[in-house]
């Protein structure tokens, strides 16, 4: 389509058509994102708050395109190179909805649009192009989508036509730069957000203005904006809710003080926590046993075994949505505030973690990881904390050979755990080790020997967790046969969670229900206790649990030895802080609270905020948590 009869207006109003294309373009990137996880959004979305979430998408779509769009706004008013500009526009609106269109398949993984940490997570991966090739495959009705959409860019885009009459080519300059000063304003304002001066740049969390449930503002935001506002940000903003460091601390404080109502083991007990890959609360039967009107199965007969001879809590949350998250929460007692940690400035800090403390009292600490050394950036971290030995794919080929890779990421579950008894039953005790598994991860698939066994079944992750489940139940029956077994306490829990196909799992909180199952083969009896536990609690519990008598800092508690009232849990969701205690859900945005929801409100369905005498006292110590937390990441405070 060529625009000829506006003469010198032609360039700006051929500009204006496409701009529009691009926010048309951006548009229906966000009702596909909403579509392939329509059952994460569904819950309340009527009209009228759907046409709210899509108007205020509109101010980042702006942005978006306005910035990405500023070499093109020149080329067409200040230069003759139409099919330069042509092609410039198809280029960036093209990667555009590549990154949106793609982020829609990630989402259900992290409940949130990507930002750059992005690539310092992957960074040491080099099965990225299997895995994305593998995405190609299972979407392709979105491939074909991304297809049709480019073509329809190339056959609606408006070329100005003619650029001058009569050879007043001074005319015609004149006019294009007289324009784009008039327009410049309204490009500024819409790059921040508004006209005002009161206006700031808008960010990220401006998408909770829009949004009943923090899950929502991922469909509020593009990732083209969220990528941009996250280049180069300080992550770790520290609030002034506190003037008084001694009023803090007094409200909440992270350091640990040794307790008289502990006592040392006169024997020091291994410790062997399994940080199991999207191993979340819901896949397990006996940790649902009301789910489905009591006829839910579950994937995890093993775990179940265990679980009736271990110590598991009523709530139990993880501290992130994503691996990465998890390492830092469980093995450090740090949670996940608006960026993982481990890709911060502050990974940088003076920190240590459970393996680092045992390895003071004389453990032998190590780390076992079946994917490639160096992968996700595990054993830089590791070793970070304390771990003096790291075991990957490379000493485990070097021990068994390479028939064991499952051909993405690491070596298949059930010999790993086999390897990683082996490899414990060397070790002098006391030790103290970690395991990370990787088979009950993208792109779900088993052994060749299990598919009968192991059918696709329900959500395709499903008979990967019965696998893992089964690696898991057979690395305990090895176990149980080494001498170092009834000296031993394992904690089990997941990184994160992922795919889910019951509604009060798709909620806010309901996303971030992890496992957290002690057990202590020379105390059989299993308990479930009317708790609050979170990930961060892992670390201070075990070392409750083994007597530890010296200062430590620990964003967690010892749930074990903590009244159920003082159990709490916290994480973050698209700028929203979740506080979960004294039986109520609040949610933070920073400054002030959004939401309350009862506990027992599992899919969240009533806001009370504002009817409940707790909310004030909530607030007040979510505030201590967060300035405790960016306090110390920003002055290096991470030791006692």
């Amino acid at each position: 389509m060529t625009i000829r009869r506006l003469g010198h207006f032609a360039p700006m109003a051929a500009t204006l058509c496409n701009l529009l294309l691009a926010y048309a373009t951006y548009m229906l990137a966000r009702i596909i994102y909403l579509l392939v996880n329509y059952s994460y959004f569904s819950q309340g979305l009527t009209f009228s708050h759907l046409m709210e979430l899509l108007g205020g998408g509109l101010m980042f779509d702006t942005t978006a395109i306005l910035v990405t769009h500023i070499p093109y706004i020149l080329l067409m008013l200040l230069t003759p190179w139409q099919r330069v500009s042509k092609y410039y526009f198809l280029i960036v609106n093209a990667l555009a909805l590549a990154l949106n269109m793609a982020d829609a398949v990630y989402f259900r993984y992290t409940m949130r649009r990507t930002t750059t940490t992005v690539f310092g997570e992957f960074q040491n991966e080099d099965n990225l192009g299997s895995i994305i090739g593998t995405e190609f495959l299972n979407h392709w009705y979105l491939v074909l989508g991304f297809a049709l959409m480019v073509w329809l860019l190339w056959r609606l885009y408006v070329k100005a036509g003619v650029r001058s009459q009569n050879g007043c080519w001074w005319q015609y300059a004149l006019v294009q730069v007289g324009m784009l000063a008039v327009f410049v304003p309204f490009i500024i304002a819409g790059i921040r957000g508004g006209f005002t001066t009161a206006v700031r740049p808008i960010t990220i969390s401006n998408a909770n203005q829009y949004v009943d449930r923090p899950i929502e503002a991922a469909l509020v935001l593009n990732t083209p904006f969220s990528l941009y506002r996250s280049i180069g940000k300080n992550v770790f903003t520290v609030p002034h809710y506190f003037s008084d460091s001694q009023e803090l601390a007094s409200v909440y404080s992270p350091v640990h003080l040794p307790s008289s109502t502990l006592s040392p083991e006169t024997a020091k007990k291994n410790v062997v926590i399994f940080i199991v890959e999207s191993f979340g609360r819901e896949y397990i039967g006996a940790l649902n046993k009301t789910l489905d009107e009591g006829k839910y199965q579950g994937y995890t007969p093993c775990v179940d075994t265990l679980i009736a001879h271990s110590t598991t809590f009523r709530y139990s949350f993880c501290n992130g949505r994503k691996s990465i998250d998890g390492m830092p929460s469980i093995l450090c007692s740090i949670p996940m505030f608006v960026e993982p940690f481990i890709l911060t400035p502050s990974s940088m800090n003076d920190f240590t973690g459970l393996a680092g403390i045992l390895a003071n009292e004389g453990y032998q600490t190590a780390f076992f990881h079946g994917a490639q050394n160096g992968s996700m950036g595990f054993e830089a971290f590791a070793r970070k904390t304390g771990f003096q030995h790291y075991y990957g794919r490379t000493e485990y080929e070097a021990a068994h050979g390479t028939d064991d890779f499952d051909g993405t990421w690491a070596i298949w579950d059930e010999p790993f755990l086999q390897y990683y008894a082996e490899e414990m039953s060397r070790m002098q005790q006391p030790f103290m080790t970690a395991v990370f598994t990787a088979s009950s991860h993208h792109p779900f698939v088993v052994p060749e020997q299990y598919s009968k066994q192991f059918p696709d079944e329900g959500l395709e992750i499903h008979k990967c967790i019965r696998y893992t489940d089964q690696a898991i139940g057979r690395f305990f029956q090895t176990a149980s046969k080494q001498p170092w077994f009834q000296n031993t306490l394992f904690v089990l829990t997941s990184d994160h969670t992922n795919m889910s196909s019951h509604a009060e799992y798709q909620t806010d909180l309901g996303g971030f229900c992890s496992p957290i199952i002690i057990y202590d083969p020379s105390k059989p009896e299993g308990t479930m206790q009317d708790k609050v536990a979170q990930q961060i609690d892992i670390l201070p519990t075990v070392l409750g649990l083994l007597g530890y008598q010296k200062p430590y800092l620990a964003f967690g508690i010892d749930v074990l030895n903590t009244p159920a009232d003082d159990c709490w849990a916290v994480n973050y969701l698209n700028g929203i802080y979740q506080y979960v205690r004294y039986g109520y859900v609040l949610q933070f945005d920073g400054t002030k609270t959004k939401a309350v929801y009862r506990l027992d409100d599992r899919l969240m369905q009533n806001n009370i905020m504002g009817k409940v005498n707790m909310q004030a006292q909530m607030e007040r110590e979510v505030k201590a948590i967060v300035q405790q937390y960016m306090e110390r990441m920003t002055q290096n405070r991470l030791m006692p």
